[in-house]
């Protein structure tokens, strides 16, 4: 049972409009489709710019605060202590940042840019070459440092000024009590409609690509809408069985799977495939990426007028990061007190990238060695049915097909089944009030919801459909982000200044120490009148446990 008390407005009012949005696809699954493509169409060709520019800030936002005066701000109290290892808090940020995507592009990507690439003739190795550059780049720092700079805002302000976890909360700084009436109910029903969105999306890629795999590994299972919606039904039941055990159990468990799985794959690839190949490819596509980031980050294509790619690719991509930050930024945060600035943002930016960078490495080297090596096979088959069957067509060619096959399916259901798993926890948070754990009725209600969206998406339109939704909650959502940081700075600055008056207080004489007191108290007073009001609820929570220990 939930108890009343403990949902929001925010609640009711996400569930009011996305159940209307249900009802819509469901009932006029083609009008869904019409409509979505006229708005993306609209914000994609009028606002590229736009996330060009929003996602470069983030990116340079996020090297300010590695190298700034605040990276030795802790997320937390002075004392406190990271709450989770090194390893299971990359497997957290693995799966849920972009765990999901990695398995469904690992091949399909840089083989479609070696057929269509940016600018180099197709099918040369100066496209392989662009290939691998644009694949990293659309999988580098731009999504980590937007999931970073979103989920740092969170964390300052829940666990350095017992904020409740929820974004409104860190818009204190700027408009004061407004983020607790109308205002923040607004800024968080947007962040939970970006998050429905943005997860339903990763469902939709994660159904399609079992299906593939069933489809490919057992004769019988066909390939089409009907046995995606089983597929969803099914993880549907086994994502809300995880959410009932909580963070500390399922989606711990399923994080080190997913992370064992994912390794084991990626070296048995490595191991068969051409090593060094991969090798001199990784280094050297780190080297292109770094040396070319600045002219891919703005290049918007304003004087050759070609923007298929930027259109299909980029700008998709930048809108998909933004549209997942609300879900990974909040889950990333609640597992990441007692962490300084500067290690959390090296951590969320610089290790996933470095994965990333290896795992396309090995992925796509081995799917360009073979499908050219089989006459252009892997991509014809992709053409034919879809961009889902590329890693099965890909691994059907490998020893002990079938088990590899098998390993894979296992290992996309996981990232699924954690994907969502996380979804309905951060849902949870956003929608009681920003409770660090959430009851598990209100998880298993955004569950059903987010099996809902994602199945209506795929009736009304396919992939598509699930791409332009998300798509289109990302864009408000991506101009609160640009109000979020400025809060951030806003709070880092007022709060570094009255750490710099109390290290020279203990270090001058006496009366020094007296006047600086009084200044301490006023700008303490003024800081803290300017942050949201703490969770009192969880604060007694935690001096009761410390009586009790």
């Amino acid at each position: 049972m939930i108890k009343s008390k403990t949902l929001t407005p925010v609640f009711w009012v996400s569930i009011a409009l996305i159940s209307v949005f249900i009802i819509w696809g469901a009932f006029f699954p083609s009008n869904v489709e019409d409509v979505l493509s006229v708005i993306d169409g609209f914000i994609s060709g009028t606002f590229g710019w736009f996330y060009l520019l929003v996602t470069t800030g983030f990116v340079l936002l996020a090297l300010f605060l590695v190298f700034g005066p605040y990276g030795k701000i802790k997320l937390g109290k002075p004392d406190d202590e990271p709450e989770y290892s090194y390893f299971t808090w990359f497997a957290f940020l693995f799966t849920a940042g972009m765990g999901v995507g990695l398995v469904f592009y690992g091949v399909t990507e840089p083989l479609t840019h070696f057929y269509t690439p940016p600018s180099a003739e197709p099918e040369t190795i100066a496209a392989a070459e662009e290939s691998m550059q644009f694949t990293l780049f659309h999988w580098g720092f731009h999504p980590w440092a937007t999931y970073a700079v979103l989920a740092l805002t969170l964390a300052y302000f829940k666990f350095r000024h017992r904020a409740p976890a929820l974004i409104s909360s860190a818009f204190a700084p700027l408009i004061g009590d407004r983020a607790k009436g109308p205002l923040g109910v607004a800024i968080d029903t947007l962040a939970v409609f970006a998050t429905v969105f943005g997860i339903a999306t990763s469902l939709g890629l994660g159904a399609t690509q079992i299906t593939a795999g069933l489809n490919y590994t057992f004769e019988g299972i066909p390939n089409n809408l009907v046995t995606n919606l089983i597929v969803i039904l099914v993880i549907t039941v086994l994502f809300m069985l995880s959410a009932s055990t909580g963070i500390n159990r399922g989606i711990r468990y399923l994080s080190w799977a997913n992370i064992v799985l994912a390794i084991a794959l990626m070296a048995f690839v490595f191991i068969l495939g051409s090593s060094v190949q991969m090798m001199e490819s990784f280094t050297t596509t780190l080297g292109n990426y770094l040396q070319n980031l600045p002219s891919m980050t703005l290049g918007m294509n304003a004087f050759t007028g070609d923007r298929e790619f930027l259109n299909a690719w980029t700008l998709f991509y930048w809108a998909w990061w933004i549209g997942w930050s609300p879900f990974v930024g909040t889950f990333i945060a609640r597992v990441s007190r007692g962490r300084t600035i500067r290690e959390f943002v090296i951590g969320v930016t610089l290790i996933p990238v470095i994965f990333s960078a290896f795992w396309f490495s090995v992925f796509g080297i081995a799917g360009l060695e073979m499908d050219t090596a089989q006459g252009g096979m892997i991509n014809q088959l992709m053409n034919e049915a879809g961009n889902e069957v590329a890693l099965f067509a890909f691994l059907e060619q490998q020893p002990m097909a079938a088990v590899v096959m098998g390993i894979a399916v296992l290992l996309i259901a996981s990232f699924f089944i954690t994907s969502a798993d996380s979804g309905t926890f951060v849902l949870g948070m956003l929608t009681t009030g920003g409770k660090l754990n959430p009851g598990t009725g209100v998880k298993l209600i955004w569950g059903v919801i987010l099996a809902g969206t994602a199945s209506v998406l795929l009736w009304s339109g396919g992939l598509s459909a699930l791409e332009m939704a998300m798509l289109i909650a990302a864009f408000p959502f991506a101009i609160l982000m640009i109000f979020m940081c400025i809060s951030l700075i806003k709070a880092l600055k007022s709060e570094h200044g009255i750490l710099m008056i109390e290290y020279k207080q203990r270090e001058h004489d006496p009366k020094f120490r007296e006047q600086q007191k009084k200044e301490l108290r006023r700008m303490r007073k003024g800081f803290e009148d300017t942050l949201p009001d703490a969770d009192k609820e969880e604060i007694e929570n935690e001096n009761e446990n410390e009586r009790d220990s």
